[in-house]
């Protein structure tokens, strides 16, 4: 086993146990992947603002998300397909967040269902929603959430059309994966992942696994209807519509321009999640961290205002608190280390994170988040 001391190792060793057509689902973006490198560039351009004799030795992450007690400001982000990535990802990663202290958000296109899920865990999780066609199939899915006592509902609101990602058409991903030439000699190489999923019963989308017509076709048949349900016609009336079904915490996720996040507060949002979903949805749009000043300008103390697209270690922790996030997500990061180990790696990935939002903070001279601001960053 190699020694892990950053999630770039993570991902090499991710990038050697999944197969490729599923390793380049997590890894890469849309169109040309501008707004994915921004995402990078940008949390790289700010500089930290060092501070000397202050002390620090008594520090704490821990903070608040949404009245819920976290062990620091991060969350696990929704992400399709998790449990591709890995076998039962959805259930590892779950059961990592719940045991290191922080909340993880299962989305509607995991292959672990919702209640595979919350009979895996002992505490409540967050599920993120995508409002489709059907609405009546929405709903059930909210009520399904409420029966799973999640605590919190995120809904996402940047995928009313899915950007194209060229990789995922070159590779012909489909779940679960199509056996060709090209990915069966892959998989060969894999021989821990091709194990893990002979071993698992979750195989398919296991929350719209009952969407389909009577007489379905089966995996392709529902992954066509997937294709079909997105919808354009999506609008804040169908969020307060949510917020109508939804008695609990409501997050609305995938707002970069102010004018979307003051609509998603008077629609009734709890929270506000800067993203441009991971540079995966309008590429040549604005980096998350280079949008998230004027978001926090335009809602201020209205909703909290998280952020995600790009977070992958405690420094982007910070800079994203530095310039008006409460707290952040992470996708990537975690996605890497569920493929890398599994439950183990996912918790690596937490641990890295942690780590490094300490030491950045102490040396700073930050003693807890709730002093992170401005200060800490550079001011050239």
């Amino acid at each position: 086993m190699p020694v892990i001391t950053n999630n770039q190792d993570l991902r090499q060793l991710a990038m050697r146990r999944a197969p490729r057509a599923i390793f380049d689902y997590v890894d890469r973006g849309s169109y040309d992947e501008a707004t994915i490198r921004a995402n990078r560039a940008d949390f790289d351009a700010l500089k930290l603002r060092q501070r000397v004799m202050i002390d620090v030795d008594k520090r704490s992450t821990a903070t608040m998300m949404l009245g819920e007690a976290v062990a620091m400001p991060v969350g696990l982000a929704p992400t399709g397909l998790t449990g591709i990535m890995h076998p039962d990802g959805e259930i590892l990663a779950a059961r990592a967040a719940q045991a290191f202290g922080v909340p993880f958000t299962l989305s509607t296109m995991s292959i672990c269902s919702i209640e595979a899920v919350a009979a895996a865990v002992d505490r409540p999780f967050w599920f993120q929603l995508y409002v489709m066609r059907d609405r009546g199939f929405s709903a059930s899915l909210i009520e399904r959430a409420k029966a799973a006592n999640c605590s919190a509902l995120m809904l996402t609101a940047d995928l009313q059309i899915q950007g194209q990602r060229h990789l995922d058409i070159k590779n012909g991903l489909t779940v679960p994966p199509k056996l060709t030439l090209a990915n069966a000699l892959d998989i060969a190489t894999k021989p821990r992942w091709a194990l893990g999923m002979l071993g698992t019963r979750h195989k398919g989308f296991g929350n719209l696994a009952d969407a389909l017509p009577k007489g379905g076709g089966g995996l392709r048949t529902l992954s066509q209807w997937i294709a079909s349900q997105f919808d354009p016609t999506l609008s804040w009336k169908d969020v307060e519509w949510v917020r109508s079904l939804w008695p609990g915490k409501l997050i609305v996720k995938g707002v970069l321009d102010p004018e979307d996040a003051r609509c998603a507060v008077d629609a009734g949002a709890d929270a506000v999640i800067v993203s441009n979903h991971g540079g995966r949805q309008l590429d040549g749009a604005p980096s998350a961290i280079a949008a998230l000043p004027r978001v926090a300008e335009a809602i201020g103390a209205r909703s909290e205002i998280w952020l995600d697209s790009g977070v992958r270690s405690g420094q982007d922790v910070l800079k994203a608190m530095a310039r008006g996030a409460q707290a952040t997500l992470v996708g990537k990061a975690f996605l890497y280390g569920l493929g890398a180990m599994g439950q183990a790696g996912v918790t690596t990935a937490l641990e890295l994170i942690r780590k490094e939002l300490d030491v950045s903070m102490a040396l700073t001279g930050t003693r807890s988040v709730q002093e992170i601001g401005p200060q800490v960053l550079w001011n050239l």
